[in-house]
């Protein structure tokens, strides 16, 4: 069985290595010959819109996934015409346009921060005076890790925010006072059984996720329930099949929905060694129409993302419990280059040693 799958990051990489033990074999489109998911599979360099590329990527190939979002939809139609695809079409759509995601989970009754369309400098104070200072005015296409967005705080920095955003295809969120950010994902395979990894607590710095607790400490048995059931929702609105990642704000017992992800997640690399089944294993049973792993939890996992810097192997692998990932990434500022696990039977160990896996992760050794 060959598996195409769009983009050539790590997290292509990641599903790859999960599924060589399945008896899979992998190939990758990208535009980059730099593609890290290349080292570890078949690379096919190309522009997503390359109808010769797209040919020569999809000659063999079994079926086709993709790894991040912003995979033109115009591919994934064209090679949905020719062999298998999934999460279908409609899920890349609406996760490529923030004012279309949460127009979509509003639609399912899952609650979302008040949110505005802005096209005009008009539309832009309407919406201000609709959901009150500070709010975020974003781009509704691309961006990523805290790119292509503003805090607004005080209305005489609006106008300058929206023409820095290039003055249309805007949306404004209300600014939501939130007690954490947590993160569930989910499985839905071809039969429609569905799976669910427990929340997990997201730690964002400058936009970019740093820090994963998993399962997060102090979530409810009604809280999780409750971010099932709004992705259960949205799982079955799509005609969903694979991971599905929803991204929300905790506000005591409620939960706001803030961004969705149709494919495996960041927030999700703990599952690796953290649970019976990793997320990309998962992912790629559900493709297969393959029963589908146990999402359990193994004790306590604490990942962090290696942001620009490459640690000192050994003393990382001198921490019991901690296990490295590195995608064979040329290191710059601001990008993810790696991540490293932490594994305990319980939170009290994990915490005693999370300050030092957070140090570690900072401390770079030279490249």
């Amino acid at each position: 069985m060959r598996i195409g799958i769009l983009g050539g990051g790590q997290l292509g990489r990641m599903l790859a290595l999960a599924g060589y033990p399945l008896g899979l074999s992998f190939r990758f489109l990208d535009p980059s010959p730099e593609a890290c998911a290349g080292q570890v599979g078949e690379l096919v360099v190309g522009g997503f819109l390359e109808e010769g590329a797209l040919a020569r990527f999809a000659e063999g190939l079994d079926l086709v996934t993709y790894e991040f979002e912003n995979v033109p939809v115009e591919a994934v139609r064209f090679l949905a015409g020719r062999l298998p695809i999934y999460p279908p079409p409609q899920a890349l759509a609406e996760a490529q346009d923030r004012l279309r995601e949460k127009a979509f989970m509003q639609s399912l009754g899952v609650p979302t921060p008040p949110f505005h369309p802005v096209e005009t400098l008009e539309d832009l104070k309407v919406g201000l005076e609709a959901t009150g200072l500070p709010a975020l005015l974003k781009t509704r296409r691309g961006g990523y890790d805290g790119k292509n967005q503003i805090l607004i705080r005080r209305e005489e920095e609006a106008e300058r925010a929206f023409w820095a955003l290039g003055g249309r295809g805007l949306i404004l969120e209300g600014y939501v006072a939130f007690d954490r950010e947590v993160a569930l994902l989910s499985v839905r395979g071809q039969g429609g059984e569905v799976v669910f990894y427990p929340l997990v607590e997201n730690r964002h710095e400058g936009g970019i996720l740093r820090l994963s607790l998993a399962p997060a400490p102090g979530v409810s048995e009604a809280l999780q329930r409750k971010a099932e059931d709004y992705a259960r929702r949205a799982l079955m609105a799509l005609d969903y099949t694979g991971v599905l990642a929803l991204e929300f704000f905790q506000v005591g017992e409620e939960l706001l929905f803030n961004e969705m992800a149709p494919r495996v997640h960041n927030s999700g690399h703990w599952t690796i060694e953290g649970a019976e089944t990793s997320q990309f294993e998962n992912h790629l049973r559900a493709l297969l129409g393959l029963p589908l792993g146990s999402t359990a939890p193994r004790g306590r996992s604490a990942m962090v993302n290696l942001i620009g810097v490459k640690p000192n192997v050994a003393q990382v692998l001198a921490l019991s419990g901690a296990h490295l990932h590195w995608y064979g990434k040329e290191v710059r500022p601001g990008r993810k280059v790696g991540h490293i696990t932490l594994r305990r039977d319980t939170w009290e160990g994990l915490a005693q040693d999370l300050s030092h896996l957070l140090a570690l992760a900072q401390a770079a050794e030279p490249v």
